[in-house]
Protein backbone atom coordinates (compact mmCIF):
# COMPACT_ATOMS: atom_id res chain seq x y z
CA UNK A 1 0.00 0.00 0.00
CA UNK A 2 1.46 3.31 -0.92
CA UNK A 3 1.56 6.17 2.00
CA UNK A 4 -1.12 8.76 1.48
CA UNK A 5 -3.59 9.26 -1.07
CA UNK A 6 -7.90 8.55 -1.62
CA UNK A 7 -8.32 4.64 -1.29
CA UNK A 8 -11.89 2.23 -1.37
CA UNK A 9 -11.49 0.67 2.29
CA UNK A 10 -13.69 -2.58 2.64
CA UNK A 11 -14.14 -2.35 6.92
CA UNK A 12 -15.48 -5.88 7.52
CA UNK A 13 -17.28 -5.93 10.71
CA UNK A 14 -19.07 -3.24 12.34
CA UNK A 15 -18.51 -3.54 15.56
CA UNK A 16 -16.67 -1.44 17.77
CA UNK A 17 -13.51 -2.21 16.18
CA UNK A 18 -14.64 -1.50 12.94
CA UNK A 19 -17.23 1.33 13.20
CA UNK A 20 -14.58 3.83 14.61
CA UNK A 21 -11.95 2.76 11.88
CA UNK A 22 -14.64 3.78 9.40
CA UNK A 23 -15.31 7.20 11.34
CA UNK A 24 -11.01 7.61 11.29
CA UNK A 25 -10.72 6.99 7.66
CA UNK A 26 -13.70 8.75 6.46
CA UNK A 27 -12.11 11.98 8.20
CA UNK A 28 -9.05 11.04 5.89
CA UNK A 29 -10.49 10.93 2.75
CA UNK A 30 -11.34 7.71 1.71
CA UNK A 31 -14.01 5.93 -0.03
CA UNK A 32 -15.35 3.17 3.08
CA UNK A 33 -17.71 0.49 2.63
CA UNK A 34 -18.93 -1.53 5.71
CA UNK A 35 -19.48 -5.06 5.50
CA UNK A 36 -21.89 -6.20 8.18
CA UNK A 37 -24.22 -9.29 7.77
CA UNK A 38 -26.61 -7.83 11.19
CA UNK A 39 -27.12 -4.24 11.89
CA UNK A 40 -24.70 -2.54 13.58
CA UNK A 41 -24.58 -2.30 17.77
CA UNK A 42 -27.57 -5.27 17.19
CA UNK A 43 -27.81 -8.21 19.71
CA UNK A 44 -25.52 -10.69 17.62
CA UNK A 45 -22.61 -8.38 18.61
CA UNK A 46 -19.73 -8.60 20.97
CA UNK A 47 -20.35 -4.60 20.98
CA UNK A 48 -23.67 -4.87 22.34
CA UNK A 49 -23.40 -6.95 25.36
CA UNK A 50 -20.14 -5.94 27.26
CA UNK A 51 -20.11 -4.76 30.50
CA UNK A 52 -19.75 -0.81 29.25
CA UNK A 53 -16.65 -0.02 30.66
CA UNK A 54 -14.11 2.00 29.48
CA UNK A 55 -11.63 1.60 32.10
CA UNK A 56 -7.46 2.31 31.47
CA UNK A 57 -6.77 0.10 34.33
CA UNK A 58 -7.71 -2.58 32.56
CA UNK A 59 -3.96 -3.76 31.48
CA UNK A 60 -3.97 -7.09 33.79
CA UNK A 61 -4.58 -10.17 31.73
CA UNK A 62 -6.69 -13.25 32.48
CA UNK A 63 -3.53 -15.58 32.15
CA UNK A 64 -1.83 -14.83 35.41
CA UNK A 65 1.07 -16.98 37.41
CA UNK A 66 -0.40 -19.96 39.17
CA UNK A 67 -3.66 -20.20 36.80
CA UNK A 68 -3.10 -23.74 35.79
CA UNK A 69 -3.60 -25.09 39.18
CA UNK A 70 -7.49 -23.97 39.00
CA UNK A 71 -8.15 -25.30 35.53
CA UNK A 72 -9.31 -28.39 36.45
CA UNK A 73 -11.95 -27.10 38.88
CA UNK A 74 -13.15 -24.96 35.90
CA UNK A 75 -13.70 -28.06 34.08
CA UNK A 76 -15.78 -29.00 36.93
CA UNK A 77 -18.09 -26.05 37.45
CA UNK A 78 -20.36 -25.01 34.63
CA UNK A 79 -21.71 -21.74 36.44
CA UNK A 80 -17.86 -20.75 37.74
CA UNK A 81 -15.88 -17.64 36.30
CA UNK A 82 -14.65 -19.26 33.39
CA UNK A 83 -15.46 -22.60 32.25
CA UNK A 84 -14.40 -25.39 29.41
CA UNK A 85 -16.92 -27.35 28.07
CA UNK A 86 -15.49 -31.19 27.58
CA UNK A 87 -16.23 -32.15 24.53
CA UNK A 88 -14.55 -28.88 23.11
CA UNK A 89 -10.98 -29.32 25.33
CA UNK A 90 -9.21 -31.28 22.25
CA UNK A 91 -9.89 -28.54 19.94
CA UNK A 92 -9.50 -25.99 22.63
CA UNK A 93 -5.64 -27.17 23.65
CA UNK A 94 -3.41 -25.73 21.11
CA UNK A 95 -4.90 -22.00 22.56
CA UNK A 96 -5.37 -23.58 26.06
CA UNK A 97 -1.31 -24.42 26.06
CA UNK A 98 -0.88 -21.12 24.72
CA UNK A 99 -2.97 -19.25 27.28
CA UNK A 100 -1.39 -20.54 30.53
CA UNK A 101 1.92 -19.79 28.74
CA UNK A 102 1.10 -16.43 28.41
CA UNK A 103 0.48 -16.38 31.86
CA UNK A 104 3.26 -18.62 33.32
CA UNK A 105 5.57 -16.17 34.37
CA UNK A 106 5.72 -11.87 36.03
CA UNK A 107 8.15 -10.88 33.50
CA UNK A 108 4.96 -11.81 30.74
CA UNK A 109 2.65 -10.62 31.90
CA UNK A 110 4.52 -7.33 32.56
CA UNK A 111 5.41 -7.38 29.11
CA UNK A 112 1.16 -7.67 28.10
CA UNK A 113 0.36 -5.00 30.45
CA UNK A 114 3.16 -2.43 28.80
CA UNK A 115 1.37 -3.25 25.71
CA UNK A 116 -2.27 -3.04 26.62
CA UNK A 117 -1.30 0.51 28.76
CA UNK A 118 -1.09 3.17 25.60
CA UNK A 119 -4.04 0.97 23.80
CA UNK A 120 -6.44 1.76 26.50
CA UNK A 121 -4.42 4.93 28.29
CA UNK A 122 -7.38 7.92 27.03
CA UNK A 123 -10.35 5.87 26.45
CA UNK A 124 -13.32 7.48 27.92
CA UNK A 125 -11.64 10.64 26.24
CA UNK A 126 -11.31 9.03 23.21
CA UNK A 127 -14.87 7.32 22.94
CA UNK A 128 -16.34 10.78 24.43
CA UNK A 129 -15.13 12.55 21.61
CA UNK A 130 -16.34 10.07 18.29
CA UNK A 131 -19.71 10.07 20.83
CA UNK A 132 -19.93 13.56 20.34
CA UNK A 133 -19.29 13.29 16.31
CA UNK A 134 -21.98 10.73 15.94
CA UNK A 135 -24.48 13.10 18.24
CA UNK A 136 -24.90 11.05 21.24
CA UNK A 137 -22.13 12.36 23.52
CA UNK A 138 -24.68 11.68 26.65
CA UNK A 139 -23.83 7.82 25.93
CA UNK A 140 -20.05 8.19 27.15
CA UNK A 141 -20.07 8.58 31.01
CA UNK A 142 -17.08 9.50 33.52
CA UNK A 143 -18.17 7.98 36.91
CA UNK A 144 -15.10 5.65 37.87
CA UNK A 145 -15.26 2.44 38.81
CA UNK A 146 -15.33 0.65 41.75
CA UNK A 147 -13.49 -2.58 42.60
CA UNK A 148 -15.11 -4.09 45.79
CA UNK A 149 -12.74 -6.61 48.14
CA UNK A 150 -15.01 -8.70 50.65
CA UNK A 151 -11.86 -6.92 52.82
CA UNK A 152 -8.43 -5.53 52.83
CA UNK A 153 -7.12 -9.00 52.94
CA UNK A 154 -8.24 -10.15 49.36
CA UNK A 155 -7.02 -7.12 48.14
CA UNK A 156 -4.02 -7.36 49.30
CA UNK A 157 -3.77 -11.13 47.67
CA UNK A 158 -4.52 -9.44 44.39
CA UNK A 159 -1.14 -7.23 44.50
CA UNK A 160 0.99 -8.31 41.06
CA UNK A 161 -2.17 -6.79 39.13
CA UNK A 162 -2.80 -3.54 41.47
CA UNK A 163 1.31 -3.59 40.99
CA UNK A 164 0.94 -3.99 36.93
CA UNK A 165 -1.17 -1.16 36.85
CA UNK A 166 0.73 1.51 39.14
CA UNK A 167 3.54 0.19 36.71
CA UNK A 168 1.32 1.73 34.05
CA UNK A 169 0.40 4.80 35.23
CA UNK A 170 -2.62 3.77 36.78
CA UNK A 171 -3.59 5.93 40.13
CA UNK A 172 -5.81 4.57 42.73
CA UNK A 173 -7.83 5.43 46.01
CA UNK A 174 -8.68 2.61 48.54
CA UNK A 175 -11.63 3.03 50.50
CA UNK A 176 -12.18 1.43 53.85
CA UNK A 177 -15.62 0.56 54.92
CA UNK A 178 -16.76 4.06 56.36
CA UNK A 179 -15.77 5.55 52.43
CA UNK A 180 -17.32 2.47 50.78
CA UNK A 181 -20.69 2.94 52.35
CA UNK A 182 -20.49 6.47 51.28
CA UNK A 183 -19.62 6.13 47.78
CA UNK A 184 -21.90 3.09 46.97
CA UNK A 185 -24.54 2.90 49.65
CA UNK A 186 -26.28 -0.17 47.46
CA UNK A 187 -22.98 -2.53 47.70
CA UNK A 188 -23.61 -5.78 50.16
CA UNK A 189 -22.40 -5.00 53.45
CA UNK A 190 -19.99 -8.45 53.16
CA UNK A 191 -17.73 -6.08 50.99
CA UNK A 192 -15.62 -3.71 53.78
CA UNK A 193 -12.86 -2.57 51.64
CA UNK A 194 -12.52 -1.01 47.63
CA UNK A 195 -10.38 -0.01 45.27
CA UNK A 196 -11.31 3.65 43.36
CA UNK A 197 -10.26 4.21 39.97
CA UNK A 198 -11.35 7.96 38.85
CA UNK A 199 -9.81 8.16 35.14
CA UNK A 200 -12.45 5.36 34.27
CA UNK A 201 -15.76 5.58 32.34
CA UNK A 202 -18.51 3.97 30.81
CA UNK A 203 -21.28 3.75 28.27
CA UNK A 204 -24.52 3.76 28.87
CA UNK A 205 -26.14 1.47 26.18
CA UNK A 206 -23.13 0.07 23.72
CA UNK A 207 -25.39 -0.94 21.19
CA UNK A 208 -26.63 2.26 21.34
CA UNK A 209 -23.40 3.94 20.91
CA UNK A 210 -22.10 1.38 17.92
CA UNK A 211 -24.98 1.89 16.04
CA UNK A 212 -24.79 5.69 16.32
CA UNK A 213 -20.93 5.56 14.81
CA UNK A 214 -22.37 3.19 12.22
CA UNK A 215 -25.01 5.96 11.46
CA UNK A 216 -22.73 8.38 11.30
CA UNK A 217 -20.21 6.95 9.13
CA UNK A 218 -22.97 6.31 6.96
CA UNK A 219 -23.85 10.10 6.90
CA UNK A 220 -20.40 11.13 6.00
CA UNK A 221 -20.47 8.47 3.20
CA UNK A 222 -19.90 5.43 4.21
CA UNK A 223 -21.65 3.00 2.00
CA UNK A 224 -23.00 -0.20 4.37
CA UNK A 225 -22.98 -4.26 2.77
CA UNK A 226 -25.41 -6.42 4.57
CA UNK A 227 -22.75 -9.51 3.90
CA UNK A 228 -20.56 -12.17 4.77
CA UNK A 229 -16.66 -11.73 3.72
CA UNK A 230 -15.28 -15.05 2.78
CA UNK A 231 -11.82 -13.69 1.52
CA UNK A 232 -9.87 -12.15 -0.84
CA UNK A 233 -8.37 -11.95 -4.08
CA UNK A 234 -4.74 -10.40 -3.89
CA UNK A 235 -2.58 -10.28 -7.33
CA UNK A 236 1.25 -9.69 -7.01
CA UNK A 237 0.41 -8.72 -3.53
CA UNK A 238 -2.05 -6.05 -4.29
CA UNK A 239 -5.66 -6.32 -2.74
CA UNK A 240 -8.09 -6.43 -5.36
CA UNK A 241 -11.05 -7.31 -4.44
CA UNK A 242 -12.98 -8.46 -0.84
CA UNK A 243 -14.67 -11.31 -1.89
CA UNK A 244 -18.43 -11.98 0.01
CA UNK A 245 -21.26 -14.62 -0.23
CA UNK A 246 -23.13 -12.07 -2.82
CA UNK A 247 -19.97 -11.59 -5.22
CA UNK A 248 -16.56 -9.18 -4.86
CA UNK A 249 -16.36 -5.80 -3.96
CA UNK A 250 -13.42 -3.70 -5.62
CA UNK A 251 -11.23 -2.41 -3.14
CA UNK A 252 -7.75 -0.96 -2.14
CA UNK A 253 -7.55 -1.77 1.51
CA UNK A 254 -9.68 -4.04 3.42
CA UNK A 255 -9.91 -4.09 7.76
CA UNK A 256 -10.34 -7.15 8.90
CA UNK A 257 -12.33 -6.43 12.21
CA UNK A 258 -15.14 -9.20 12.20
CA UNK A 259 -14.83 -10.02 15.68
CA UNK A 260 -14.51 -13.87 16.73
CA UNK A 261 -14.75 -14.93 13.15
CA UNK A 262 -11.66 -13.11 12.12
CA UNK A 263 -9.06 -16.02 12.51
CA UNK A 264 -10.82 -17.43 8.42
CA UNK A 265 -10.09 -14.08 6.84
CA UNK A 266 -6.51 -13.87 8.71
CA UNK A 267 -5.53 -16.82 7.46
CA UNK A 268 -6.99 -15.81 3.80
CA UNK A 269 -4.53 -12.74 4.40
CA UNK A 270 -1.54 -14.89 4.88
CA UNK A 271 -1.96 -15.21 8.99
CA UNK A 272 -2.70 -18.31 11.18
CA UNK A 273 -3.97 -17.10 14.66
CA UNK A 274 -5.05 -18.23 17.41
CA UNK A 275 -8.25 -17.07 18.13
CA UNK A 276 -11.18 -18.51 20.74
CA UNK A 277 -14.54 -16.86 21.28
CA UNK A 278 -14.44 -16.32 25.12
CA UNK A 279 -17.96 -16.58 25.45
CA UNK A 280 -19.61 -14.02 27.78
CA UNK A 281 -23.16 -13.72 29.22
CA UNK A 282 -25.25 -10.95 30.86
CA UNK A 283 -28.50 -10.44 32.75
CA UNK A 284 -30.23 -6.91 32.77
CA UNK A 285 -32.99 -6.37 34.97
CA UNK A 286 -35.06 -3.81 33.24
CA UNK A 287 -36.88 -2.23 36.48
CA UNK A 288 -34.02 -3.02 39.20
CA UNK A 289 -35.76 -0.42 41.60
CA UNK A 290 -32.27 0.81 42.52
CA UNK A 291 -29.75 2.98 40.40
CA UNK A 292 -26.03 2.63 40.96
CA UNK A 293 -23.38 5.76 41.64
CA UNK A 294 -20.65 4.12 40.23
CA UNK A 295 -19.45 1.00 37.69
CA UNK A 296 -18.53 -2.25 39.60
CA UNK A 297 -15.87 -4.84 38.20
CA UNK A 298 -16.11 -7.30 41.84
CA UNK A 299 -13.05 -8.88 43.17
CA UNK A 300 -14.59 -12.78 43.95
CA UNK A 301 -17.23 -12.81 41.04
CA UNK A 302 -15.32 -11.20 38.46
CA UNK A 303 -18.23 -9.52 36.71
CA UNK A 304 -19.10 -6.30 35.93
CA UNK A 305 -22.49 -4.72 37.75
CA UNK A 306 -23.15 -1.26 36.08
CA UNK A 307 -26.46 0.69 35.85
CA UNK A 308 -26.93 1.50 32.10
CA UNK A 309 -29.53 3.30 30.69
CA UNK A 310 -32.02 -0.04 29.52
CA UNK A 311 -31.73 -1.58 33.60
CA UNK A 312 -28.98 -2.78 35.82
CA UNK A 313 -26.12 -4.70 33.84
CA UNK A 314 -24.39 -7.89 35.16
CA UNK A 315 -21.72 -8.76 32.55
CA UNK A 316 -18.81 -11.03 32.73
CA UNK A 317 -17.29 -14.63 32.96
CA UNK A 318 -15.83 -17.05 30.43
CA UNK A 319 -17.26 -19.80 28.73
CA UNK A 320 -14.88 -21.74 25.89
CA UNK A 321 -17.18 -23.44 23.87
CA UNK A 322 -16.37 -22.59 20.18
CA UNK A 323 -18.74 -20.56 17.89
CA UNK A 324 -21.36 -23.22 17.37
CA UNK A 325 -22.34 -24.70 20.78
CA UNK A 326 -25.49 -23.17 21.88
CA UNK A 327 -25.43 -21.01 24.60
CA UNK A 328 -25.97 -22.47 28.51
CA UNK A 329 -28.40 -20.25 29.96
CA UNK A 330 -27.16 -21.76 33.58
CA UNK A 331 -24.83 -19.34 33.03
CA UNK A 332 -26.58 -15.86 32.55
CA UNK A 333 -28.92 -17.16 35.21
CA UNK A 334 -26.19 -17.97 37.80
CA UNK A 335 -25.24 -13.92 37.28
CA UNK A 336 -28.31 -12.91 38.78
CA UNK A 337 -27.11 -15.09 41.98
CA UNK A 338 -24.05 -13.02 41.89
CA UNK A 339 -26.07 -9.98 41.48
CA UNK A 340 -27.83 -10.64 45.07
CA UNK A 341 -25.16 -11.09 46.70
CA UNK A 342 -23.49 -8.16 45.19
CA UNK A 343 -26.24 -5.12 45.85
CA UNK A 344 -29.00 -4.75 48.14
CA UNK A 345 -32.31 -2.91 47.70
CA UNK A 346 -33.62 -5.35 44.55
CA UNK A 347 -37.50 -5.90 44.58
CA UNK A 348 -37.75 -9.32 45.64
CA UNK A 349 -39.77 -11.69 42.82
CA UNK A 350 -38.85 -9.82 39.27
CA UNK A 351 -40.79 -11.28 36.59
CA UNK A 352 -39.47 -12.74 33.87
CA UNK A 353 -40.25 -10.27 31.43
CA UNK A 354 -37.88 -7.97 33.37
CA UNK A 355 -34.91 -10.20 33.12
CA UNK A 356 -32.83 -10.14 29.60
CA UNK A 357 -30.33 -12.64 28.96
CA UNK A 358 -27.76 -12.21 26.57
CA UNK A 359 -24.93 -14.29 25.10
CA UNK A 360 -22.05 -13.38 22.53
CA UNK A 361 -18.90 -13.95 21.30
CA UNK A 362 -15.41 -12.43 22.69
CA UNK A 363 -12.69 -12.23 20.25
CA UNK A 364 -9.78 -13.64 22.15
CA UNK A 365 -5.94 -14.74 21.37
CA UNK A 366 -4.17 -16.42 24.16
CA UNK A 367 -1.58 -14.50 24.84
CA UNK A 368 -4.94 -11.37 25.74
CA UNK A 369 -3.41 -8.82 23.25
CA UNK A 370 -5.08 -7.71 20.50
CA UNK A 371 -4.49 -8.49 16.83
CA UNK A 372 -3.89 -5.05 15.01
CA UNK A 373 -1.35 -4.30 12.04
CA UNK A 374 -0.52 -5.20 8.63
CA UNK A 375 -1.17 -8.85 6.99
CA UNK A 376 1.49 -10.69 5.37
CA UNK A 377 -0.01 -11.48 2.21
CA UNK A 378 -0.37 -7.79 1.88
CA UNK A 379 0.17 -4.28 3.52
CA UNK A 380 -3.28 -3.62 1.96
CA UNK A 381 -4.85 -5.59 4.35
CA UNK A 382 -5.09 -4.39 8.18
CA UNK A 383 -5.53 -6.72 10.82
CA UNK A 384 -7.93 -5.07 13.75
CA UNK A 385 -9.59 -7.32 15.81
CA UNK A 386 -9.15 -9.77 19.28
CA UNK A 387 -9.57 -7.57 21.88
CA UNK A 388 -10.75 -10.02 24.36
CA UNK A 389 -11.88 -8.42 27.83
CA UNK A 390 -10.92 -4.62 26.37
CA UNK A 391 -12.62 -4.54 22.89
CA UNK A 392 -15.10 -1.53 24.07
CA UNK A 393 -12.37 0.61 25.66
CA UNK A 394 -9.56 -0.06 23.17
CA UNK A 395 -11.62 0.34 20.04
CA UNK A 396 -11.38 4.29 19.92
CA UNK A 397 -7.53 3.94 20.03
CA UNK A 398 -7.96 0.75 17.22
CA UNK A 399 -9.65 3.01 14.82
CA UNK A 400 -7.20 5.94 14.40
CA UNK A 401 -4.57 2.58 14.38
CA UNK A 402 -6.11 1.52 11.54
CA UNK A 403 -6.96 4.90 9.66
CA UNK A 404 -2.57 5.57 10.63
CA UNK A 405 -2.02 2.32 8.80
CA UNK A 406 -4.05 2.67 5.54
CA UNK A 407 -2.65 6.22 5.32
CA UNK A 408 0.78 4.50 5.64
CA UNK A 409 1.53 7.13 8.78
CA UNK A 410 3.65 6.00 11.75
CA UNK A 411 1.03 4.59 14.13
CA UNK A 412 0.11 6.29 17.20
CA UNK A 413 1.52 4.00 19.41
CA UNK A 414 3.64 1.08 19.48
CA UNK A 415 2.04 -1.98 17.83
CA UNK A 416 4.63 -4.35 17.40
CA UNK A 417 3.43 -6.71 20.17
CA UNK A 418 0.22 -6.69 18.19
CA UNK A 419 1.51 -8.12 15.23
CA UNK A 420 -0.13 -11.42 13.93
CA UNK A 421 3.24 -12.90 13.16
CA UNK A 422 3.85 -13.49 16.59
CA UNK A 423 2.04 -15.96 16.01
CA UNK A 424 3.81 -17.86 13.02
CA UNK A 425 6.86 -19.38 15.91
Amino acid sequence: MKPGGVKHVVVIGAGIAGAASAVHLLRDGHRVTILEPGPPGGEQAASYGNGTILNPASVVPVSMPGLWKKVPSYLLDPAGPLTIRWPYLPRLLPWLRRFLRAGATVARVEATARALAPLLADSPDRHRRLAEAAGVGDLVQRRGLLYPYVDRAAFLADALGWRLRRDNGIGWTELDEGALRQQEPALDRRYTFAVFVPEAGNVSDPGAYVGALAAHAEADGARRVEAWATGFRIEQGRLRAVLTETGEILADAAVIAAGARSAVLAAAAGDRVSLESERGYHIVLTEPGIELRHPMLTSDSKVAVVSTRTGLRVAGTVELAGLAAAPDWRRAKALRAVLARTVTGLPAGIADEHIKLWMGHRPSTPDGLPVIGPASATADIVHAFGHGHVGLAAGAMTGQLVADLVMGRRPTIEIGPFSAQRFHA
